[in-house]
Formats: structure tokens, C-alpha cells, sequence
């Protein structure tokens, strides 16, 4: 993929399902180094080599099946491994470490936002932002207003079924689940891409059809790119951009809860939540038993 440095890390939009089959099943090669592990051993942030035919060379966390994969690894070890990709899922395997290096100074640990900008307080009103929908309409949040709005970010391109696919995984759910339900929770979503280059209102309105996209209650948005990493800046997403290749994205994971007045309510780190979870807060917030 192209995500997380701080993990789009995550280090996160394939067709709903529950893991792959057989067939769907992809090994790569997997060399880097450790910057840091978990305390329970079943997840590592690392920064790798290229995937040949796969992704970019980047730094984003990655799970294992079992702790032993990672009991014996420290940051700086050297490693090389086996990446799984499966339809609905990725991890490593068959971990082993071949040296140690120091640790670049510029290494940041994993899942913070770095980008020097404030951020948002849980309570306070989120800036306004301005953005062109995949109709290629200009929006702003106030555009919602009076909806709860549910928002993340993600980028069409991203290859991690368990990164920017996830999200589209659970705001296609969510979206099944609020139209099951006439939208009682007045209720939007916003998937605001941070690869504006390339994901232009013409490329989210086709991503957005293939995921069955219901305009009313979803939203894809685009924009330029400086105010997009600065307005994602408020909710700790970490964009990091290679200088060679712009389009070789490194970012974290957030999805944001926002109140019908524009206040944020709640902040999801990661890719852990899930589509209940969320629409159970926003019934809480708006009042529906």
C-alpha cells in the first residue's frame, strides 16, 4: 500500500466477506526493520523494501497470527518475512531475524500525528474545511450540518485489505445498516481521500459506484491537497508523501464521530472499530433508543 507512516498504521476497499478464499490468497517477500512491537507480540511496526509487484517501500504496523513470530525481536532487529494477503485480511509470517541496525533519528514510533498542527479537542467545533464531492460539487462540513457525520480517510489506490479497504468495508456496512433503518440517526458519511492527485471526483464517483455508494447517505470528497493533510492534521492523521513519488502514500489510521453542530464527538484510532460500534455511539449522541 501506500499507508501509514504512522500507520496508515495503522499504515486500510475490497468486496464485503469474511476471508478469502484459496484462490484469493498472495504471499510477497517482506524485508525490513523493526522500529517497534507491541506489548502483546501480535503486532510490529516496520519499515520495509519495496514488495516488487505489490507496494512502495514504506514504514506501517503489521499483525502475526502468533506472538512467537515477534517474541524475540527488538527495534532495530532486521528482519525478513512472508507477507499474507488474503481478500479481507494481511499478516506476516515465518519471521526471522538476519542482523541489527541503528535506528534512524527520524523514525517516529508509529501512530502519531507529527504534522506539528493542533489538534482537535473532543467537545470543540471542527473547522469548516473545503472539499469537492465525487459529483464534483464544492462542500464543506457545514454542508452536513444538521446530520451526525461520521468521517475517515483513505485513498483509492491503497493495496492493504486491512487499511483504506477496511474503512470502505465498514462505511459500505454502515451505509446498508442506516438505509436498513430509513436513516433514522440522520446520519452522513465522509471518506475524504489523502491522494488528491489521483483521486479526482471522476475516480471516487467509480470507486464509490463499485462499493453501491448511496449519495444520500455517503459522500466521497477530494480537494487540494495541503488543506486536506492539514484539516486530517486536526484529528492526529500523519501523512507522509515520498519525495520521489507523491502518489507513494505513508499515513495512519482515524475516523471521527461529528455532532449535527459541527462538535467532535468521539475519535476511532486505527482499524479496530466497527461499523456497530460506531452507529451504537451515534445513537447514544443523537438520542434513538
Amino acid at each position: 500500500m501506500r499507508t501509514p507512516i504512522a500507520i496508515c498504521l495503522g499504515l486500510a476497499l475490497a468486496a464485503a466477506g469474511c476471508g478469502g478464499s484459496q484462490s484469493d490468497v498472495r504471499e510477497y517477500t517482506l524485508q525490513g526493520q523493526v522500529l517497534s512491537v507491541a506489548p502483546n507480540h501480535l503486532e510490529a511496526t516496520i519499515k520495509h523494501e519495496d514488495i516488487p509487484g505489490f507496494m512502495s517501500a514504506m514504514t506501517m504496523s503489521y499483525k502475526v497470527k502468533e506472538a512467537k513470530e515477534y517474541e524475540s525481536l527488538a527495534p532495530g532487529d532486521l528482519i525478513t518475512s512472508t507477507l499474507i494477503v488474503e481478500t479481507n485480511d494481511a499478516y506476516l509470517k515465518d519471521v526471522r531475524k538476519v542482523g541489527n541496525a541503528p535506528l534512524e533519528r527520524t523514525a517516529a514510533a508509529a501512530d502519531k500525528a507529527s504534522s506539528g498542527f493542533e489538534l482537535i479537542p473532543i467537545g470543540q467545533p471542527v473547522p469548516d474545511g473545503s472539499f469537492v464531492d465525487q459529483t464534483g460539487k464544492q462542500v464543506s462540513l457545514a454542508t452536513y450540518r444538521g446530520s451526525a457525520v461520521v468521517v475517515t480517510f483513505t485513498y483509492t489506490n491503497c493495496p492493504m485489505p486491512t487499511f483504506c479497504p477496511l474503512m470502505d468495508r465498514n462505511f459500505a456496512a454502515m451505509q446498508e445498516k442506516l438505509k436498513a433503518q430509513n436513516n433514522n440517526l440522520k446520519t452522513h458519511l465522509l471518506s475524504v481521500t489523502i491522494d488528491p492527485t489521483v483521486d479526482t471526483p471522476a475516480v471516487l464517483k467509480a470507486h464509490g459506484e463499485k462499493l453501491g455508494l448511496d449519495a444520500r447517505l455517503w459522500s466521497f470528497l477530494t480537494g487540494d491537497r495541503d488543506a486536506i493533510d492539514k484539516w486530517a492534521s486536526g484529528f492526529g492523521v500523519s501523512i507522509s508523501r515520498a519525495t520521489n513519488d507523491p502518489t507513494d502514500i505513508t499515513h495512519n489510521l482515524r475516523t471521527a464521530l461529528i455532532d449535527r453542530q459541527g462538535n467532535l464527538v468521539h475519535l476511532y484510532q486505527g482499524n479496530e472499530w466497527t461499523p456497530e460500534q460506531v452507529l451504537a455511539d451515534v445513537r447514544v449522541m443523537v438520542g434513538v433508543d
